[in-house]
């Protein structure tokens, strides 16, 4: 077959592996043709398997390498072996001049192809087997019609071919009496000829036997079927496993009846083993030889449909390290390989010996399966358990370092049970990884229990998202606008632009749901400068060109490098002034400025643009950092106008009157005008007078309107 095509630098891997391939067989097992002819075979099938490792060659290409061997009588157990071990050392470790993609998804490659080149090889083989079976059994039986199995040994040519066959041969009667055996089975199982003669074949039972496999047998003993081929494992004489191949075919006598049993066996031993250990390698993390996320799934999915009649439900404890990138950055990917290794000792030693399934999900992601679980109250404990596991302190690098971890925790019921939770393997993992993340969100080192209706609001929250980007080129996000009203006269000095998300289905959102989501994903930039852009535009509309705009940026909008010239453009686009705009940032953000942000700020303000604080008090500012920032106004927090008002003598509560006054007093102290936000009663209104704040804002100064109503509103006057 022609290969497609490959690097030039596969080609070195190839010479270097053609060699060792040679270079083993030649030397360690009888080889029928010569080194040249040899050298010339294993090159052309070294290239076929290194394009399969490559991942460039067609789908069975390792089975047909292995197919090429039986082909080339390379069957000697010694060549198969040699075989083996140097594909195993050029192409599951990675060598020098591999391609850039190397790494688990090559080993992954690699393994998958030594596993298909033994099934191609056995295959072949086994259709060998059957032709030799065929001759033998055509000499033995049709050529001189001989029944008797006694008479079979006499035969000359039969006898050569039965004892000096590669294969064990073995010969017994319908009730599976054995009646002859050859030398090389003799040598497979250990015993001498007479050892084995008169035992019967169900005798031969091996705990890994297929259950299916002997009622088959029966069946042809029985007549009903002619030829069998299984896998079976014997013990030895010095009661060693051995693995074989087994065909066994019926003969039937003249009148058609069943005569005679007659199997080959080939011993498939190191085959078996070398699978098996592909096997493992392809279903255990090789750092920390727990389970990997190929069979944790498959036991989730083995527990999921054990039916309703299995007992209890299927529990889930989702793992994730808290600061594991810190470790790896600070002490180096080695200590973090450590660490892994350490978390995964600690668990599979308390939890998988109570027969949990350990596995590693990557990463840093660890998970226990709890296949019997009697609900949550039993997998809490188990989360508890596991969080100071972790917790405990270990050594890396000479020093003593603290781990954490946050944990989901969910349980589901098996098929057939009904109940409101995520549905298969996938979404109950996805449930599991969304719960670990609530942990984090709510603090780390800690777990949550999975809650569906937190679950529906996330995939909610996660499909607006989703939606936004082309929400926003749609112009579906519109303003309000809330009137500034200053206590002294109760006239409107200017007004806030308040986001609103107004999809054409009819739905709707307030800040409170897209602005976050915005500033998870980065749309917060567009979308700031799309309604800095929209306000400014229906401010040009209307009669006071000085009424203050109050517009809402967030710190990441500030850290763009480009931030104060994309500002500036769109009032200078718009023709609003500078100093009739102003900018709201929250106390949160405001404090985390650092850097660029500040310097945004100063070039701001060095416009003319007035710069606010928005719900100061919520974030207890540095009063001394506060000073040296560009502000001109500070927005009290809600709380405080709303519990400041409540009846009561005055005390030293936080949200109290006296604390509001005292806040009041700082921004008058620092040059800064006080603006309460949340007045929504008359008390509230008449309190913040009597106590000097400025201006306020809330629904009982007025409630926010459209555009169009704003002129309208400026006209009338402001409730007292």
């Amino acid at each position: 077959m022609s290969l497609p095509h490959r690097p030039d630098d596969g080609r070195s891997t190839v010479d270097r592996l053609a060699d060792a391939w040679t270079a083993a067989i030649d030397s360690g097992s009888f080889v029928s043709i010569g080194r040249t002819e040899l050298r010339a075979l294993l090159g052309e099938l070294a290239g076929r398997m290194v394009a399969v490792v490559d991942g460039y060659a067609l789908p069975g290409t390792a089975s047909e390498v292995g197919s090429a061997l039986v082909a080339a009588h390379l069957t000697d157990p010694a060549a198969l072996r040699s075989s083996l071990d140097v594909l195993t050392g050029h192409l599951v470790v990675p060598q020098a001049g591999a391609p850039p993609d190397g790494g688990p998804a090559r080993i992954r490659r690699a393994s998958a192809a030594l596993n298909e080149l033994s099934s191609g090889y056995a295959r072949a083989l086994q259709e060998r087997t059957r032709t030799e079976q065929e001759r033998i059994s055509a000499a033995a039986f049709t050529a001189r019609g001989v029944a008797e199995a006694a008479r079979w040994a006499s035969e000359a040519r039969y006898g050569a071919v039965f004892e000096h066959a590669v294969i064990g041969i073995s010969v017994s009667d319908v009730e599976g009496t054995v009646l002859e055996v050859n030398r090389s089975l003799c040598r497979m199982l250990g015993y001498r000829a007479d050892e084995l003669l008169g035992r019967s074949v169900f005798g031969f039972i091996h705990p890994d036997d297929d259950p299916d496999a002997w009622p088959r047998i029966a069946a042809m003993t029985a007549g009903e079927i002619d030829h069998v081929r299984l896998e079976k494992a014997y013990f030895r004489k010095d009661g060693l496993p051995v693995w074989t191949e087994l065909v066994v075919s019926l003969i039937r006598g003249p009148d058609g009846a069943p005569q005679y049993l007659v199997a080959m066996v080939e011993d498939v031993t190191e085959r078996h083993e070398l699978q098996s250990r592909l096997q493992y390698q392809a279903e255990h993390d090789p750092l920390t030889g727990l389970p990997n996320r190929a069979l944790f799934f498959h036991r989730l999915n083995r527990a999921l449909e054990a039916g309703p009649d299995a007992d209890g439900e299927v529990g889930v404890c989702y793992l994730d390290l808290d600061g594991f990138k810190e470790i790896n950055d600070t002490l180096g990917h080695d200590a973090g390989d450590r660490l892994l290794h350490t978390v995964a000792t600690r668990l599979h030693r308390s939890l998988g010996t109570e027969g949990h399934t350990v596995a590693r999900m990557g990463g840093d992601e660890f998970v226990v399966l709890v296949e019997h679980c009697t609900g949550v109250d039993e997998l809490v404990p188990l989360a508890r358990r596991s969080l100071e596991l972790i917790r405990a302190p270990l050594y890396l690098e000479g020093r003593e370092i603290a781990v954490s971890a946050s944990a989901g925790l969910v349980t589901h019921p098996r098929s057939g049970q009904r109940a409101e939770r995520p549905d298969g393997a996938v979404e109950l993992m996805k449930a599991a990884d969304t719960t670990m993340y609530w942990a984090k969100r709510d603090g780390r080192d800690r777990f949550a229990v999975f809650d569906p209706g937190r679950h529906d609001h996330d995939v909610a929250v996660f499909e607006l998202s989703g939606r936004m980007p082309a929400a926003l080129d749609a112009g579906e996000f519109e303003l309000d606008y809330q009137p500034l009203v200053r206590f002294r006269d109760g006239r409107v000095t200017g007004v806030e632009a308040l986001a609103r998300w107004r999809p054409p289905d009819g739905s709707r959102f307030g800040p409170d749901v897209f602005i976050p989501i915005a500033e998870q994903t980065g749309l917060i930039v567009p979308l700031g400068l799309y309604l800095l852009r929209r306000a400014c535009r229906d401010a040009a509309a209307w009669p006071d060109p000085d009424l203050v705009l109050s517009v809402n940026v967030s710190g990441r909008q500030l850290r763009e490098p480009d931030a104060v010239e994309r500002i500036a453009a769109i009032l200078s686009e718009t023709g609003r002034a500078p100093s009739s705009v102003q900018l709201e940032l929250t106390e949160s953000d405001l404090m985390a400025a650092e850097g660029r942000p500040v310097e945004a700020l100063q070039e701001l303000s060095a416009l003319g643009v007035r710069i606010a604080i928005d719900d100061f008090g919520t974030g207890w500012s540095n009063l001394a950092y506060l000073h040296r920032l560009p502000v001109d106004v500070l927005k009290l927090a809600g709380s405080f106008v709303t519990q400041g008002s409540a009846s009561g003598a005055a005390g030293r509560d936080v949200d109290s009157p006296v604390i509001l006054s005292a806040v009041i007093d700082l921004a008058h102290t620092l040059g800064l005008s006080a603006v309460a936000e949340s007045v929504e009663t008359a008390e509230q209104a008449h309190r913040l007078r009597e106590l000097g704040c400025d201006v306020g804002q809330g629904w009982h100064l007025g409630e926010p309107v459209p555009a169009g109503q704003v002129p309208a509103m400026l006209d009338r006057p402001a409730p007292g």
